[in-house]
C-alpha cells in the first residue's frame, strides 16, 4: 500500500511573502476529508498571494495541478518557482482549462433573467391550454358520433358538485354586492334627486357585467382549484400514468366532464347569483330611497333588454369552459409531489380569475353598443 505525505503549505515572509507548497499533491492524498478540509482553509488565507514554491512538493498529478491553477482564477501569479516538469504539468493544466469568465449579472440582469422565464413559463402555458382546447373539440365531435358511450355519469357528477353545491354561498355574496352597490349608488343619486336610476344602475350592471363575473369569480376560486387539486392528486398517485397505459385518453375522461359540467352549471350559477344581487339592490333601495319593490320589478324589463341577458348567458358559458380548461391544464402541470400540487392550485385559481376577467373586459369592449337603449 503506497503512502502519501499530507498536502501543506506555508507562508514565509522573509522578504516578499512566498507560498511554499509541501507533501504529495495528488488525488489519492487530496481526497481525505480532514486533509482536504484544513487544506481549503489554508488555501483560502493565501488568496492572491504574488509568489508561490512548488520546488519543495513531494508529488504533483493532474487533479493538484488543477486546484492551484483554480486557486490562481486561472492566471499566473507573479512568480512561480517550480521544476521543469511541475511547470510542463501546469502549463498543459492552462492549456486544457477554459477561460473563466466572470458571469455575475447583477439584480438587473437577475430581474431580466426571471422575467425571461416567466415569460417562457406563460407562453408554454398558453400552448397547452390551446392543445386542451383543440382535444375538447375533438373530444366533443366523438361524443357527438357515439353519445351513448359518452362519461354522462361524470358530467352529472360534476354537474351537482359545481352547480348545485355551489348555490349557497354564491346566493351570499351576491346579495350582500346587491345591498352594498345600491346603498352607494342611493348616496350618489339622492343629492341630485334621481333616485330611480337606481334600477338603471343595478339592473344593467349586475345582469350584464357584476353577476357573471362575480359568479365566476367564485366558482374559479371554489371549483378551479378543486379539478387541479383532482387532477394533481391524480398525477402524484401515478393514477394518469395508469390511465394512459390502459388506453383511457386524459381528455375524454377528465377534461371533457369537467368542461361540459362547468360550461352547463356556470349560466345558471350566474343568473342565481344575479337574481340574489337584484333582491340585495331591491332591499336597499326600499330601505334607504323608499323605492317599492313593485316599481322596481316593473321598471326592471324596460331597462334592460333581451339581448343583455343572452350576452350575460353567453359570457357565462365561455367563463364556465375557460375555468375548467385552466384548471385542468394546470392540474396535469403538477409534478409528483405535494409541493408542486400546492403551487399548482394556487396557479390555477388565479389564473382562472385573471382569464375571466380579461375575457369579461373583451366584451364589453366588442359588444361596447349592444343591449343599451
Amino acid at each position: 500500500m503506497q503512502i502519501f505525505a499530507p498536502p501543506t503549505l506555508a507562508i514565509e515572509r522573509a522578504g516578499t511573502p512566498c507560498v511554499c507548497l509541501r507533501g504529495d499533491w495528488v488525488a489519492a492524498a487530496l481526497a481525505d476529508r480532514p486533509t482536504w478540509r484544513h487544506l481549503a482553509a489554508r488555501l483560502k488565507t493565501t488568496r492572491g498571494a504574488p509568489s508561490w514554491d512548488l520546488r519543495a512538493l513531494g508529488r504533483l498529478d493532474h487533479v493538484g495541478a488543477q486546484l492551484l491553477w483554480h486557486h490562481w482564477g486561472g492566471r499566473w501569479p507573479e512568480t512561480v518557482l517550480t521544476h521543469e516538469s511541475q511547470r510542463q504539468l501546469l502549463e498543459r493544466v492552462a492549456r486544457l482549462t477554459p477561460q473563466r469568465v466572470d458571469v455575475s449579472p447583477g439584480r438587473r440582469g437577475e430581474a431580466i433573467d426571471h422575467l425571461g422565464a416567466r415569460v417562457l413559463s406563460a407562453l408554454q402555458f398558453l400552448r397547452q391550454l390551446v392543445q386542451v382546447l383543440g382535444q375538447l373539440a375533438l373530444d366533443l365531435g366523438r361524443l357527438l358520433r357515439a353519445p351513448g358511450r359518452g362519461p354522462w355519469r361524470d358530467i352529472s357528477g360534476h354537474l351537482y358538485q359545481m352547480g348545485a353545491m355551489a348555490l349557497p354561498i354564491t346566493a351570499l355574496v351576491g346579495f350582500l354586492i346587491g345591498v352594498v352597490l345600491a346603498y352607494l349608488m342611493s348616496l350618489q343619486l339622492q343629492r341630485f334627486g334621481a333616485e330611480t336610476f337606481i334600477v338603471n344602475i343595478l339592473g344593467i350592471s349586475l345582469i350584464r357585467e357584476l353577476g357573471p363575473m362575480l359568479a365566476a369569480i367564485l366558482v374559479a376560486g371554489r371549483s378551479g382549484s378543486a379539478i387541479t387539486a383532482q387532477i394533481g392528486v391524480m398525477r402524484v398517485t401515478e393514477e394518469l400514468d395508469a390511465m394512459r397505459v390502459m388506453g383511457i385518453a386524459h381528455g375524454y375522461r377528465l377534461v371533457l366532464p369537467r368542461a361540459i359540467a362547468l360550461g352547463l352549471a356556470m349560466p345558471l350559477v350566474s343568473a342565481w347569483t344575479t337574481v340574489a344581487a337584484l333582491a340585495g339592490g331591491i332591499l336597499a333601495s326600499d330601505v334607504v330611497m323608499h323605492i317599492t319593490p313593485g316599481y322596481f320589478l316593473q321598471a326592471l324589463p324596460l331597462v334592460v333588454q333581451g339581448v343583455t341577458l343572452l350576452l350575460a348567458t353567453a359570457k357565462s358559458i365561455v367563463f364556465g369552459v375557460l375555468i375548467a380548461l385552466i384548471a385542468c391544464v394546470w392540474g396535469m402541470r403538477v409534478q409528483p409531489n405535494t409541493q408542486s400540487l400546492g403551487e399548482g392550485t394556487t396557479a390555477s385559481v388565479v389564473s382562472a380569475i385573471t382569464m375571466v376577467i380579461l375575457v369579461d373586459a373583451l366584451f364589453a369592449i366588442v359588444f361596447k353598443n349592444v343591449g343599451f337603449q
